[in-house]
Protein backbone atom coordinates (compact mmCIF):
# COMPACT_ATOMS: atom_id res chain seq x y z
CA UNK A 1 0.00 0.00 0.00
CA UNK A 2 1.15 3.39 -1.15
CA UNK A 3 0.80 5.90 1.93
CA UNK A 4 0.72 9.79 0.62
CA UNK A 5 2.26 12.76 2.37
CA UNK A 6 -0.97 14.43 3.10
CA UNK A 7 -2.42 14.08 6.39
CA UNK A 8 -5.10 11.66 6.45
CA UNK A 9 -7.36 9.41 9.32
CA UNK A 10 -4.16 7.53 10.38
CA UNK A 11 -1.76 10.41 9.98
CA UNK A 12 -1.21 13.58 12.44
CA UNK A 13 -3.28 12.38 15.55
CA UNK A 14 0.10 11.38 17.26
CA UNK A 15 2.45 12.72 19.55
CA UNK A 16 5.53 12.19 17.34
CA UNK A 17 6.36 11.82 13.72
CA UNK A 18 8.40 10.68 11.48
CA UNK A 19 9.20 10.55 7.67
CA UNK A 20 10.21 7.85 5.41
CA UNK A 21 12.38 8.38 2.13
CA UNK A 22 10.44 5.83 0.39
CA UNK A 23 6.26 5.56 -0.81
CA UNK A 24 5.69 2.47 1.60
CA UNK A 25 7.22 0.38 4.65
CA UNK A 26 5.44 -3.02 5.83
CA UNK A 27 2.08 -2.29 7.40
CA UNK A 28 3.45 -4.45 10.49
CA UNK A 29 6.05 -1.58 11.42
CA UNK A 30 3.61 1.41 10.60
CA UNK A 31 1.39 -0.68 13.11
CA UNK A 32 4.01 -0.55 15.58
CA UNK A 33 5.08 2.49 15.23
CA UNK A 34 1.10 3.80 15.40
CA UNK A 35 1.04 1.68 18.45
CA UNK A 36 3.73 3.95 20.37
CA UNK A 37 2.77 7.18 19.57
CA UNK A 38 4.00 7.79 16.41
CA UNK A 39 2.61 8.72 12.93
CA UNK A 40 4.54 7.86 9.84
CA UNK A 41 4.83 10.29 6.31
CA UNK A 42 6.20 9.22 3.08
CA UNK A 43 8.30 10.90 0.85
CA UNK A 44 9.15 10.18 -2.40
CA UNK A 45 12.81 8.07 -3.26
CA UNK A 46 15.53 10.14 -4.59
CA UNK A 47 13.26 13.48 -4.03
CA UNK A 48 15.65 16.14 -4.10
CA UNK A 49 17.77 17.22 -0.62
CA UNK A 50 15.65 20.54 -0.05
CA UNK A 51 12.40 19.20 -0.87
CA UNK A 52 13.11 16.55 1.40
CA UNK A 53 14.35 18.54 4.55
CA UNK A 54 11.29 21.38 3.71
CA UNK A 55 9.09 18.58 4.04
CA UNK A 56 10.93 17.35 7.36
CA UNK A 57 10.53 20.92 8.81
CA UNK A 58 7.39 21.12 8.25
CA UNK A 59 6.60 18.54 9.86
CA UNK A 60 8.84 18.83 12.23
CA UNK A 61 9.49 15.03 12.31
CA UNK A 62 10.68 13.42 15.39
CA UNK A 63 12.67 10.47 13.11
CA UNK A 64 13.43 9.49 10.29
CA UNK A 65 13.81 6.25 8.45
CA UNK A 66 15.65 5.93 5.45
CA UNK A 67 15.13 3.85 2.22
CA UNK A 68 16.31 5.48 -0.94
CA UNK A 69 17.88 8.92 -1.52
CA UNK A 70 21.06 11.30 -0.16
CA UNK A 71 20.11 12.39 3.51
CA UNK A 72 22.31 14.96 3.75
CA UNK A 73 23.24 17.99 6.50
CA UNK A 74 20.16 20.03 5.25
CA UNK A 75 18.00 16.95 5.74
CA UNK A 76 19.12 16.30 8.86
CA UNK A 77 19.47 19.50 10.42
CA UNK A 78 15.38 20.44 9.08
CA UNK A 79 13.71 19.22 12.08
CA UNK A 80 15.02 20.41 15.56
CA UNK A 81 13.11 17.70 17.20
CA UNK A 82 14.74 15.24 15.07
CA UNK A 83 16.31 12.51 17.54
CA UNK A 84 16.89 9.70 15.94
CA UNK A 85 17.73 8.09 11.88
CA UNK A 86 17.56 4.39 11.52
CA UNK A 87 18.23 2.96 7.97
CA UNK A 88 15.60 0.65 6.66
CA UNK A 89 18.65 -1.98 5.47
CA UNK A 90 22.26 -2.18 6.28
CA UNK A 91 24.18 0.24 4.34
CA UNK A 92 24.50 3.79 5.07
CA UNK A 93 26.56 5.21 2.27
CA UNK A 94 23.43 7.57 1.59
CA UNK A 95 23.49 9.27 4.47
CA UNK A 96 26.12 12.31 6.14
CA UNK A 97 26.79 10.14 9.86
CA UNK A 98 29.20 12.98 10.21
CA UNK A 99 27.03 15.55 9.72
CA UNK A 100 24.85 13.62 12.18
CA UNK A 101 27.10 12.48 14.36
CA UNK A 102 27.75 16.66 14.99
CA UNK A 103 24.08 17.53 15.99
CA UNK A 104 23.86 13.95 18.37
CA UNK A 105 21.59 12.06 16.32
CA UNK A 106 22.44 8.73 16.44
CA UNK A 107 22.29 6.65 12.74
CA UNK A 108 21.11 3.03 13.64
CA UNK A 109 21.56 -0.12 10.99
CA UNK A 110 18.65 -3.12 11.04
CA UNK A 111 21.91 -5.14 11.20
CA UNK A 112 21.05 -8.99 10.05
CA UNK A 113 17.71 -7.84 8.41
CA UNK A 114 18.81 -9.12 4.95
CA UNK A 115 21.55 -10.99 5.13
CA UNK A 116 19.79 -14.27 3.73
CA UNK A 117 18.21 -12.64 0.47
CA UNK A 118 21.28 -10.56 -0.83
CA UNK A 119 23.30 -13.80 0.07
CA UNK A 120 20.36 -15.67 -2.32
CA UNK A 121 20.74 -13.02 -5.15
CA UNK A 122 24.12 -13.09 -4.83
CA UNK A 123 24.62 -17.04 -5.58
CA UNK A 124 22.08 -16.05 -8.62
CA UNK A 125 23.68 -13.98 -10.19
CA UNK A 126 26.76 -16.28 -10.00
CA UNK A 127 25.02 -19.31 -10.70
CA UNK A 128 23.93 -17.09 -14.11
CA UNK A 129 27.33 -15.86 -14.83
CA UNK A 130 28.66 -19.10 -14.70
CA UNK A 131 26.20 -20.70 -16.50
CA UNK A 132 26.28 -18.31 -19.39
CA UNK A 133 22.36 -17.98 -18.98
CA UNK A 134 21.98 -14.75 -20.49
CA UNK A 135 24.43 -15.07 -23.50
CA UNK A 136 22.99 -18.35 -24.23
CA UNK A 137 19.18 -16.78 -23.91
CA UNK A 138 20.37 -13.76 -25.84
CA UNK A 139 21.51 -16.46 -28.49
CA UNK A 140 18.48 -18.83 -29.07
CA UNK A 141 15.66 -16.01 -29.21
CA UNK A 142 18.07 -14.57 -32.00
CA UNK A 143 17.92 -17.59 -33.87
CA UNK A 144 21.47 -19.76 -32.68
CA UNK A 145 21.48 -22.97 -31.66
CA UNK A 146 24.43 -22.91 -29.97
CA UNK A 147 24.52 -26.64 -28.74
CA UNK A 148 27.05 -28.18 -31.15
CA UNK A 149 30.22 -25.91 -29.84
CA UNK A 150 28.82 -25.01 -25.59
CA UNK A 151 30.87 -26.37 -22.86
CA UNK A 152 29.23 -24.94 -19.78
CA UNK A 153 31.52 -24.77 -16.45
CA UNK A 154 30.68 -26.21 -13.37
CA UNK A 155 30.51 -25.16 -9.72
CA UNK A 156 31.66 -27.96 -7.81
CA UNK A 157 35.36 -27.43 -7.52
CA UNK A 158 35.33 -24.10 -8.19
CA UNK A 159 36.94 -21.31 -5.97
CA UNK A 160 34.92 -18.42 -4.81
CA UNK A 161 36.55 -15.46 -3.07
CA UNK A 162 34.85 -13.27 -0.50
CA UNK A 163 35.94 -9.48 0.56
CA UNK A 164 33.96 -9.19 3.49
CA UNK A 165 32.17 -11.96 6.34
CA UNK A 166 29.78 -10.02 8.25
CA UNK A 167 26.08 -11.72 7.94
CA UNK A 168 25.73 -11.44 4.35
CA UNK A 169 29.17 -12.75 3.45
CA UNK A 170 28.48 -15.92 6.19
CA UNK A 171 25.37 -16.69 4.24
CA UNK A 172 26.98 -16.52 0.76
CA UNK A 173 29.63 -18.38 2.02
CA UNK A 174 27.67 -21.62 3.19
CA UNK A 175 25.60 -21.01 0.11
CA UNK A 176 28.67 -21.50 -1.82
CA UNK A 177 29.93 -24.41 0.24
CA UNK A 178 26.30 -26.16 -0.34
CA UNK A 179 27.36 -25.97 -4.15
CA UNK A 180 30.40 -27.69 -3.48
CA UNK A 181 32.92 -24.55 -4.20
CA UNK A 182 35.63 -24.00 -2.47
CA UNK A 183 35.39 -20.88 -0.07
CA UNK A 184 38.12 -18.48 0.36
CA UNK A 185 37.71 -15.21 2.83
CA UNK A 186 39.51 -11.77 2.61
CA UNK A 187 38.43 -9.43 5.49
CA UNK A 188 41.17 -7.60 8.06
CA UNK A 189 38.38 -6.64 10.82
CA UNK A 190 36.67 -10.53 11.04
CA UNK A 191 40.19 -12.44 10.71
CA UNK A 192 39.39 -15.35 12.74
CA UNK A 193 35.29 -15.40 11.90
CA UNK A 194 35.84 -17.15 8.55
CA UNK A 195 38.47 -19.90 10.04
CA UNK A 196 36.19 -21.01 12.56
CA UNK A 197 33.49 -21.66 10.36
CA UNK A 198 36.14 -24.04 8.30
CA UNK A 199 37.04 -21.55 4.87
CA UNK A 200 40.30 -20.52 3.97
CA UNK A 201 41.06 -16.88 5.15
CA UNK A 202 43.42 -15.07 2.97
CA UNK A 203 45.75 -11.75 4.42
CA UNK A 204 45.94 -9.84 1.03
CA UNK A 205 43.17 -9.14 -1.87
CA UNK A 206 46.17 -9.29 -4.16
CA UNK A 207 47.27 -12.72 -3.24
CA UNK A 208 43.53 -13.63 -3.12
CA UNK A 209 42.79 -12.80 -6.68
CA UNK A 210 44.44 -15.52 -9.02
CA UNK A 211 43.04 -18.24 -7.85
CA UNK A 212 39.27 -17.04 -7.97
CA UNK A 213 36.36 -18.52 -10.53
CA UNK A 214 34.02 -16.14 -8.72
CA UNK A 215 34.87 -12.83 -6.72
CA UNK A 216 32.27 -11.65 -4.60
CA UNK A 217 32.04 -8.18 -2.98
CA UNK A 218 30.47 -8.35 0.67
CA UNK A 219 32.12 -5.36 2.71
CA UNK A 220 31.02 -1.69 3.16
CA UNK A 221 31.35 1.33 0.90
CA UNK A 222 34.31 3.68 2.94
CA UNK A 223 37.48 5.57 2.41
CA UNK A 224 39.25 2.68 2.71
CA UNK A 225 37.08 0.41 -0.06
CA UNK A 226 36.44 2.79 -2.74
CA UNK A 227 37.74 1.50 -6.01
CA UNK A 228 39.01 -1.02 -3.91
CA UNK A 229 38.48 -3.30 -7.05
CA UNK A 230 40.32 -0.88 -9.98
CA UNK A 231 41.93 -1.73 -13.39
CA UNK A 232 45.12 -3.40 -11.57
CA UNK A 233 43.60 -5.67 -9.57
CA UNK A 234 41.14 -7.08 -12.22
CA UNK A 235 44.45 -7.73 -14.26
CA UNK A 236 45.52 -10.10 -11.79
CA UNK A 237 42.15 -12.05 -12.10
CA UNK A 238 42.00 -15.50 -14.75
CA UNK A 239 39.99 -14.54 -17.57
CA UNK A 240 37.35 -17.09 -16.95
CA UNK A 241 36.64 -15.36 -13.82
CA UNK A 242 33.21 -13.25 -13.07
CA UNK A 243 32.74 -11.43 -10.23
CA UNK A 244 29.70 -10.07 -8.32
CA UNK A 245 28.93 -6.83 -6.28
CA UNK A 246 25.93 -7.16 -4.66
CA UNK A 247 27.30 -4.95 -1.45
CA UNK A 248 27.70 -1.04 -2.37
CA UNK A 249 28.28 0.90 -5.43
CA UNK A 250 32.19 2.57 -5.48
CA UNK A 251 33.50 -0.29 -4.14
CA UNK A 252 34.37 -1.73 -8.12
CA UNK A 253 35.67 1.05 -10.59
CA UNK A 254 32.73 1.10 -12.77
CA UNK A 255 35.23 2.56 -15.72
CA UNK A 256 37.72 -0.06 -14.99
CA UNK A 257 35.14 -2.70 -15.13
CA UNK A 258 33.75 -1.99 -18.01
CA UNK A 259 37.20 -1.97 -19.79
CA UNK A 260 38.01 -5.13 -18.24
CA UNK A 261 34.85 -6.93 -19.39
CA UNK A 262 35.23 -5.22 -23.04
CA UNK A 263 39.27 -6.30 -23.50
CA UNK A 264 37.94 -9.87 -21.99
CA UNK A 265 40.09 -9.89 -18.98
CA UNK A 266 37.46 -10.78 -17.15
CA UNK A 267 34.85 -13.36 -18.30
CA UNK A 268 31.91 -11.47 -16.37
CA UNK A 269 30.45 -9.40 -13.76
CA UNK A 270 26.91 -9.40 -12.21
CA UNK A 271 25.96 -5.77 -10.34
CA UNK A 272 23.16 -4.73 -8.02
CA UNK A 273 24.53 -1.74 -7.12
CA UNK A 274 26.14 1.20 -8.50
CA UNK A 275 28.01 4.20 -7.95
CA UNK A 276 25.35 6.27 -8.76
CA UNK A 277 21.67 5.33 -8.42
CA UNK A 278 20.21 4.82 -10.45
CA UNK A 279 23.03 4.60 -13.10
CA UNK A 280 23.78 7.12 -16.00
CA UNK A 281 21.88 5.87 -19.61
CA UNK A 282 25.22 6.13 -21.58
CA UNK A 283 27.31 3.86 -19.40
CA UNK A 284 29.33 2.03 -21.48
CA UNK A 285 28.56 -1.27 -19.18
CA UNK A 286 25.57 -1.21 -21.16
CA UNK A 287 27.09 -2.37 -24.45
CA UNK A 288 28.36 -5.92 -22.63
CA UNK A 289 27.10 -9.00 -23.06
CA UNK A 290 28.94 -10.22 -20.55
CA UNK A 291 27.19 -7.73 -17.98
CA UNK A 292 24.06 -8.63 -16.02
CA UNK A 293 22.60 -5.69 -13.77
CA UNK A 294 19.98 -5.62 -11.30
CA UNK A 295 18.37 -2.40 -9.92
CA UNK A 296 20.05 -2.90 -5.88
CA UNK A 297 17.17 -4.95 -4.59
CA UNK A 298 19.19 -7.89 -3.74
CA UNK A 299 18.08 -7.31 0.28
CA UNK A 300 14.18 -6.88 -0.95
CA UNK A 301 12.28 -9.87 -0.45
CA UNK A 302 9.19 -9.83 1.27
CA UNK A 303 10.63 -11.24 4.12
CA UNK A 304 13.73 -9.24 4.36
CA UNK A 305 11.62 -5.79 3.72
CA UNK A 306 9.26 -6.49 7.07
CA UNK A 307 12.41 -7.12 8.98
CA UNK A 308 14.14 -4.24 8.30
CA UNK A 309 11.14 -1.79 8.66
CA UNK A 310 9.94 -3.34 11.53
CA UNK A 311 13.90 -3.17 13.09
CA UNK A 312 13.77 0.15 11.68
CA UNK A 313 10.83 1.17 13.65
CA UNK A 314 11.91 -0.68 16.69
CA UNK A 315 15.19 1.70 16.96
CA UNK A 316 13.15 5.15 16.34
CA UNK A 317 10.78 3.73 19.10
CA UNK A 318 13.11 2.83 21.36
CA UNK A 319 15.28 6.13 21.38
CA UNK A 320 12.14 8.27 20.97
CA UNK A 321 11.39 6.81 24.57
CA UNK A 322 14.37 7.87 25.82
CA UNK A 323 17.11 4.31 25.63
CA UNK A 324 19.95 4.68 24.79
CA UNK A 325 20.62 3.56 20.92
CA UNK A 326 21.61 -0.20 20.28
CA UNK A 327 25.13 0.03 20.38
CA UNK A 328 26.09 -3.18 17.81
CA UNK A 329 23.24 -0.91 15.46
CA UNK A 330 25.11 2.36 14.91
CA UNK A 331 27.03 3.42 12.28
CA UNK A 332 30.21 5.78 13.03
CA UNK A 333 31.19 8.73 11.30
CA UNK A 334 34.57 6.51 10.87
CA UNK A 335 32.61 4.91 8.03
CA UNK A 336 32.24 6.81 4.63
CA UNK A 337 29.45 9.12 4.79
CA UNK A 338 27.61 10.67 1.99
Amino acid sequence: MTHDIIQGERYGQRGRRILVSHNRIAEKAIRLLNDHDVDVFFSPPYDPSDVVAKRAADLKIDGFMVRQGKINEEVIAASPRLKVIAKHGVGVDNVDITAAAKLGIPVLRAMGSNSRAVAEHTIALALALVKEIAPLDKAVKGGEWPKPTFIGRDFLGATIGLIGYGGIGRETARMAEALGMEVVVYDPYAPAAASVDGFVVADDVDAMLPGLDILSIHCPLTAQTRDLIDARRLSLMKKTAVLVNTARGGIINEADLAEALSNGTVAGAALDSFATEPPSLDSPLWALNTLIATPHIGGVTYGSADAMAVIAAQHIISVLDGNAPDERSIARPTELSA
